[in-house]
């Protein structure tokens, strides 16, 4: 069985890192979410140590909430050019063509490996796999595990076999929340936590999330304010396309004890429909992110409304059984009433720059899932291909990360110095990123973000005001065309904030 170790507030702190408290792997990984986790197993099984920290516990992070599915071209009517064409149009003009033709090309063979490792997707009556259609996709490819539980189960199995895993290491709580990366001769040689434990280790892993709970709507766990990010920063590896933050379209509001549910694509995908304050249907429901919720907020600002209505009156409650348990529990019975949705801030499509083996731009340090920013979403997600990118990325990032020569050993972790931590995120943050940078924002508001205390929020600020152009999830009131010339380009953030704009092929 593999070790956890909880820190808890309650915990004496360990004494400050000597030889005799740096624990040495292979591999650290930042984050227990889909990407971490997977990374874990894949370099357990490669035969590698490793020592998997998170904050929160195993099966409790964000990705455990995810509805939505793995998307992977294997259905019969679909290939390797619908799912690319798909991915690429759902990007508008900015995807990083070499990043989707990877997980295009890869997701089916994760898709199997998880499969192996004992995961059960949802079959239809013959035992094939049930497909699924989510906005944007052009068929059905979209592959759930107990519908719409699909987070919550793919978690608990991965979680069970890392507990399981002899090879891996589990630290939780104060004991593997990372709070400094170990910098070495401009290499990362390891992280030192909140109890001030100490992990040395040839390749480190960031894998810890994004930040959508740096704004004050949000489908996201309060976690998720782009601690990793910072780690990364700090470091000095580069950010990229921090102005592009999608929010999800149906988000419940107004709901006491469910502000911010998310209400899964899959059930429009199945014929719910989004109804206006005059009762009519406004938007193609099954358009892709960034346009039902431009739609959507379009109808709140022009009525004064504070949602919209999602009518899945006509969906079968057995097809999403947790959605529905819970809006009942909630007051709302969706067999009867329409349910009160607004568009919320929900995935970082940017993030720590990486290449197609999730390497960022320091040395022994990789970034994973939406921690990560390779290119694959350029400026709008196609729902459902994140999944598909935290496994794909996490075999590519292992394989790499294996090849990466090994230090000297725990002595080295006492040598390195230490980044600073990540700040804290006040209320105030929270309530300025949702006002300026929002679903509609302008150069006005973003002005008035670049005077945050938070240096991430100022970064997003300075990121939106650079991109005059409206693009995907950034859309500028005041530059509401889109700009040819900015196709394939991403703004990056260089290590002293310096931006610049560099193409991605």
């Amino acid at each position: 069985m593999s070790r956890a170790v909880r820190g808890g507030s309650g915990q004496a702190p360990t004494p400050p890192a000597d030889d005799e408290h740096v624990q040495f792997v292979d591999v650290a990984v930042a984050g227990g979410g889909a990407a971490g986790l997977y990374a874990a197993l894949c370099a357990a099984r490669s035969g590698a140590t490793v020592a998997l920290l998170t904050a929160a516990p195993l099966a409790a992070t964000a990705s455990y909430w995810a509805q939505g599915g793995l998307a992977a071209a294997v259905g019969a009517d679909d290939s390797f050019e619908l799912h690319l064409a798909d991915t690429q149009r759902a990007g508008r003009d900015a995807t990083r063509q070499s990043a989707a033709e990877a997980l295009v090309r890869e997701a089916p063979d994760r898709l199997r490996d998880l499969q192996a490792l004992g995961l059960r997707f949802d079959a239809d009556r013959f035992g094939a796999l049930a497909l699924g259609l989510e906005g944007g996709h052009s068929v059905r490819r979209i592959v759930h595990a107990g519908g719409s539980a699909t987070g919550r189960r793919m978690l608990r199995q991965l979680s069970a076999l890392v507990a399981e895993h002899t090879s891996i290491t589990v630290l939780e709580g104060d004991a593997g929340r990372v709070r400094q990366l170990l910098m070495l001769d401009g290499r990362c040689v390891g992280v030192a936590c909140e109890n001030e434990a100490v992990i040395a280790a040839r390749a480190v892993l960031i894998s810890t999330g994004g930040a959508a709970a740096l704004w004050a709507r949000t489908t996201n766990p309060p976690g998720s304010v782009g601690t990793g990010l910072m780690l990364a920063a700090a470091a000095g590896a580069r950010l990229a396309d921090l102005e592009m933050m999608q929010f999800h379209p149906t988000a419940v509001i107004g709901v006491r004890g469910r502000e911010g549910f998310l209400i899964t694509e899959a059930i429009r995908g199945e014929g719910a429909t989004l109804h206006g304050a005059d009762g009519e249907r406004f938007v193609d429901e099954l358009a892709p992110r960034d346009e039902v919720s431009r739609a959507i907020q379009m109808q709140l600002n022009a009525t004064g409304a504070r949602s919209v209505g999602l009518d899945m009156r006509r969906i079968d409650p057995a097809l999403f059984p947790n959605v529905v348990d819970a809006l009942r529990k909630a007051g709302i019975d969706p067999a009867t009433k329409l349910i009160p949705v607004a568009p919320a801030a929900h995935y970082t499509m940017g993030g720590i720059a990486t290449d197609l083996d999730a390497r960022t731009t320091v040395p022994g340090l990789f970034a994973l899932g939406e921690s990560a920013c390779t290119g694959l979403h350029g400026a709008n997600r196609l729902a459902s291909n994140s999944l598909s990118e935290c496994f794909v990325f996490a075999h590519r990032a292992i394989e790499a990360a294996l090849q990466e020569s090994a230090h000297k050993g725990p002595s080295d972790a006492r040598l390195a110095a230490r980044t600073a931590p990540p700040p804290p995120v006040a209320k105030s943050t929270r309530e300025a990123l949702w006002t300026h940078a929002n679903v509609l924002r302008d150069a006005a508001g973003c002005k008035a973000l670049a005077d945050d205390p938070h240096p991430l929020a100022r970064l997003i600020a300075a990121s939106a005001l650079r991109r005059q152009e409206s693009r995907g999830a950034h859309q500028r009131t005041d530059h509401p065309d889109t700009n040819p010339k900015l196709d394939l380009h991403h703004i990056v953030v260089e290590r002293d904030e310096e931006l610049r704009w560099e193409i991605w092929e």
